[in-house]
């Protein structure tokens, strides 16, 4: 390991403590991980690399006798399924529209101790080849296809409502399994995240809506190396492309037109949608003006002054789940 990424390693270490401060800072308390909201249920799944878990809502809404669509949150880097729960609203969400919600947990450094934002985060193989999941070549998609097969046994899934969302370190995954489980997956929508796949194929890919904040300096929209909202160094890790990079490439390999089919700013945020000879709107993608690094619309999480300004000019829950709707029905 050369000098440089060591030191990159270092300085995305003390971010991850100054992250947590912020958390603790903002919320006052740390939820206990086994306080689970009501109708919320820990499932275990296994897989070739050991014994995996998530955290399932199967809402009274669903209709037993036919299959339901199913939602996969995936949390941050240093994240939980609770924590992801409780920041997006969607087993909210779920309740009203009668769909399965599952978020599953990423893995940490040590599997034998309890996830900690600073100690122990939880983080995915996003492709990155950042923190310890790339280090040790967990295999996550086979873990979110080993999940999908143990939730099947338990509920009639909607094998043509299988979505994928996440939020930072878990939107970077969710580009991941959108590509390496496409034959599965209906549609995806990572939120603050990064594409690390640096050629999509054409038919390895699925519909995208991607949403970010305009003014998000740990995934800035020109890409580069992750900043805190106050500034100061670089926080390291990997050097990040440009989204509209990425989502180019996405709409390249779904046989998209270069130009979009609507490019409109209404209310604070940029809408822009591309679509194909076959579909009007393959990949949307929505940038919130003023926005940093949050979930648009759910729960803060993380103090401001580190992550950047919040505001509710977008509800990222409900688009995304209009989004799915529309997916679904084709």
């Amino acid at each position: 390991m050369g000098v440089m990424m060591k030191s990159r390693i270092t300085v995305l270490t003390v971010f991850a403590a100054v992250l947590v401060l912020g958390v603790m800072w903002l919320r006052g308390t740390v939820v206990d991980a086994d306080e689970m909201p009501r109708l919320h249920t820990r499932l275990e799944i296994q897989t070739s690399q050991g014994r995996r878990e998530c955290v399932i809502h199967i809402p009274e809404t669903c209709d037993r006798a036919r299959p339901a669509p199913l939602v996969i949150m995936l949390h941050g880097f240093g994240g939980t399924a609770l924590n992801a729960a409780r920041e997006s609203g969607w087993s909210d969400k779920a309740d009203r529209e009668g769909f399965i919600i599952v978020y599953p947990e990423a893995t940490r450094p040590d599997r034998a101790l309890p996830a900690h934002f600073r100690r122990n985060p939880q983080a995915w193989n996003d492709g990155s080849g950042r923190f310890h999941a790339a280090a040790e070549r967990v295999d996550d998609v086979a873990f979110i296809g080993a999940m999908i097969d143990r939730i099947g046994e338990i509920c009639r899934i909607d094998a043509g409502g299988i979505f994928v969302t996440g939020f930072s370190n878990g939107a970077s995954m969710t580009f991941r399994v959108g590509a390496e489980l496409s034959q599965r997956i209906t549609a995806i929508a990572p939120v603050s995240g990064t594409c690390w796949m640096e050629r999509v194929e054409s038919g390895k890919a699925v519909p995208l809506c991607y949403i970010t904040g305009a003014a998000d300096s740990l995934n800035p929209l020109d890409g580069g190396y992750p900043k805190l909202a106050f500034g100061g160094k670089d926080q390291g890790g990997a050097e990040k492309p440009a989204v509209q990079t990425f989502i180019d490439r996405w709409s390249s390999a779904l046989g998209c037109a270069a130009i979009p089919v609507l490019d409109e700013t209404v209310s604070g945020v940029r809408r822009r949608q591309y679509g194909s000879e076959r579909q009007r709107a393959e990949v949307v993608f929505l940038a919130v003006e003023g926005l940093g690094h949050h979930w648009p619309g759910g729960e803060r999480q993380v103090a401001e002054f580190l992550v950047g300004s919040y505001n509710r000019k977008l509800k990222a829950t409900d688009a995304i789940w209009d989004f799915f709707s529309v997916q679904r029905k084709r």
